[in-house]
C-alpha cells in the first residue's frame, strides 16, 4: 500500500496526470466562453496536451496561459476562419438537401460534399496542434496541416474518431456523460491528450523533438 502512494509510482503518476487534465479542461472552458477566442484556446489546449504527453512542462496553468498569449492573434484568426468554412460547408449540405435535382445527381453531389467535408475537418483537426507545435506563418500553418492530414490518413481518421465519437454519443446519449458534467470536468482535455499521443508520432517525422 505504501509503495502505491510513492511519488513516482504508477498510481500516483496516473492521479497526477488525471488532476492535470482536469485543470487543463477548466482553463480551456474558461478561455473559450467568448467564442471569438476559441482558436487561441484550442491552440493552447493542444500545446499543453502535447506537453503532458511528452512530459515537458512544469505547470499546466503556466504552460496553457503562455501558449494562449503567444498564439492569441494567429490562433484566433485560424479559429474564426475554421468556423466560417465549416459554416459554409454546412450551408451547402442544406442547399443540396432542398435542391430540386434528380436522385443520381443528388447522390453524386452529396458524395463530393462529403469528401470535401472530410478533407476540411481533417485539416482543421491538424490545424491547431500544428500551430501549437511549429512556428509558421498563417498560410503555411493551413497548407501544412492540410498536407499532413492527407499524408497520414490513419492518424487523421484516428483523430477524427477520437474527437467526433464522444460528441455523437453526447448528443444522442447525454446520460453517458452525466448530462455534460464529464465534459466540464475532463472531456475536452482528455480528447486533446489522446489526440496528442497520435499526433506527436506524426510531428516527429517533421522535426519535432519529443
Amino acid at each position: 500500500m505504501i509503495t502505491i502512494f510513492k511519488e513516482n509510482s504508477p498510481a500516483m503518476r496516473f492521479l497526477s496526470k488525471f488532476a492535470d487534465l482536469m485543470v487543463l479542461n477548466l482553463l480551456f472552458v474558461a478561455t473559450s466562453l467568448p467564442l471569438v477566442t476559441l482558436g487561441a484556446s484550442l491552440t493552447a489546449l493542444n500545446a499543453t496536451a502535447i506537453s503532458l504527453v511528452t512530459d515537458r512542462y512544469d505547470s499546466v496553468a503556466t504552460t496553457y496561459l503562455a501558449a494562449f498569449r503567444s498564439n492569441f492573434r494567429q490562433g484566433t484568426l485560424l479559429g474564426l476562419a475554421s468556423l466560417g468554412l465549416l459554416a459554409v460547408m454546412a450551408a451547402w449540405f442544406v442547399v443540396l438537401e432542398q435542391a430540386d435535382v434528380p436522385a443520381l445527381v443528388r447522390i453524386a453531389l452529396f458524395a463530393v460534399l462529403l469528401l470535401l467535408a472530410y478533407r476540411l475537418v481533417g485539416t482543421v483537426l491538424f490545424l491547431f496542434p500544428y500551430q501549437a507545435t511549429f512556428a509558421d506563418s498563417t498560410g503555411r500553418v493551413i497548407n501544412n496541416a492540410r498536407r499532413m492530414s492527407a499524408r497520414h490518413p490513419v492518424a487523421a481518421f484516428t483523430v477524427l474518431l477520437v474527437t467526433g465519437l464522444p460528441f455523437v454519443v453526447g448528443v444522442f446519449y447525454p446520460q453517458v456523460f452525466v448530462w455534460g458534467i464529464v465534459w466540464l470536468a475532463l472531456g475536452f482535455s482528455a480528447i486533446a491528450f489522446v489526440n496528442a499521443v497520435v499526433l506527436v508520432n506524426v510531428f516527429k517525422k517533421y522535426g519535432f523533438e519529443a
